[in-house]
């Protein structure tokens, strides 16, 4: 399956915040984040830095979800705290594309609806998967399975290599 990478900017920017959380959450750590999905303004307050700590937690939820219809059910409570409107616009030479708020909402209320939107959108292009967490014991980061055939189970290489040789070793002891 192939995906329309304009799509993937809520997808990947939740999974990343989701993540933020394992380790040491820190406003210079949520910048970084939203620089790295071209999120701006970049300057995130302590207020601004909690407030999108919350969000993540509720994002959390659509990554572990058991199956569809909890998926769908965690993604529509995003959406409705998440998105006020949808429009359709095209600038600065880009094809169309939704946007899911205004520009001049404030860092929280874009980040919400980038992420509640994209997280939507995904879902139905990926008939409801490859949302997930990694099945590495112990680890915890959640995953956009972007894969050709849809099957990740590990949040990375390392993880999926750790979790084998675990296994092996289990096998061996017995």
């Amino acid at each position: 399956m192939q995906f329309n990478h304009d799509n993937m900017t809520g997808p990947l920017l939740a999974a990343d915040l989701v993540n933020l959380r394992l380790g040491e959450w820190t406003a210079k750590g949520v910048e970084a984040v939203l620089h790295e999905h071209a999120i701006r303004p970049l300057q995130v307050d302590d207020g601004t830095s909690a407030a999108l700590r919350r969000w993540s937690i509720r994002l959390h939820r659509v990554f572990v979800a058991a199956g569809d219809d909890e998926r769908c059910a965690a993604v529509n409570a995003l959406l409705v705290d998440g998105v006020g409107s949808v429009y359709l616009t095209s600038h600065d030479g880009l094809r169309p594309h939704l946007y899911f708020t205004p520009e001049e909402d404030d860092l929280v209320g874009r980040v919400m609806a980038v992420t509640a939107g994209g997280l939507a959108i995904f879902t139905v292009e990926a008939e409801g998967g490859r949302l997930g967490a990694c099945a590495n014991a112990g680890c915890g980061r959640v995953f956009v399975d972007t894969s050709r055939n849809g099957r990740r189970v590990y949040c990375s290489a390392r993880c999926g290599n750790a979790d084998a040789v675990r296994r092996h070793r289990a096998r061996k002891s017995r």
